[in-house]
């Protein structure tokens, strides 16, 4: 009897921490091939993703990596590898250059609103504002953030719009939106 109910409380456990986990992790969606766990930081699931390799190259050569590991909030527009190959040749090689370090640094802080920004939240504050939001950036730049047919757009000084691609990717330490290009400072 003791061995049946001891079989039945290791079982019920398992279920429960299965869909206990399933459920934590469930929550975020798949970035590059790779899961993205909310109790790890910005970096720890960035390094995961296939294509966010220069992202993370960038961050490491401008030396933001323990700024991103950091407590935060920060919300962090992230660009793809394609976003940085759509780049003029040679772009990114000469940014990941000793330097060019302090504009790679204004570039990707460009990148990164020091809040906990998901979607929904920043769906509210356009809606709020008449259809477009002004947010400042760590880097100094204003973003003008736009809800398109559901889905968020990121527009930088230049004009440039980045479209949300991959929403409300939780972190430890905020949140991640995956963005289809490399928002500029004005020039």
């Amino acid at each position: 009897m003791f061995a049946r109910n001891l079989s039945a409380v290791v079982v019920a456990g398992s279920l429960a921490f299965a869909a206990f986990g399933g459920t934590a992790y469930a929550e975020n969606p798949m970035v590059g091939g790779a899961a993205m766990y909310p109790n790890k930081n910005i970096i720890e699931n960035a390094v995961n993703s296939k294509d966010h390799t220069t992202l993370v190259a960038a961050v490491k050569a401008a030396g933001l990596v323990e700024t991103l590991e950091g407590k935060g909030p920060f919300t962090v527009f992230a660009p793809t590898n394609e976003a940085f190959a759509a780049l003029p040749k040679g772009t990114v090689e000469s940014l990941l250059k000793p330097e060019n370090k302090e504009k790679l640094v204004k570039i990707l802080t460009c990148h990164v609103i020091a809040a906990d920004a998901t979607a929904a939240v920043v769906k509210k504050m356009v809606k709020d504002d008449g259809g477009a939001h002004k947010v400042k950036t760590v880097g100094g730049c204003m973003l003008t953030l736009r809800d398109k047919n559901g889905h968020v757009t990121v527009t930088d000084e230049n004009g440039n719009t980045a479209d949300v691609t991959i929403a409300d990717v939780k972190q430890s330490n905020g949140v991640i939106h995956v963005i289809d290009k490399v928002l500029l400072p004005k020039s």
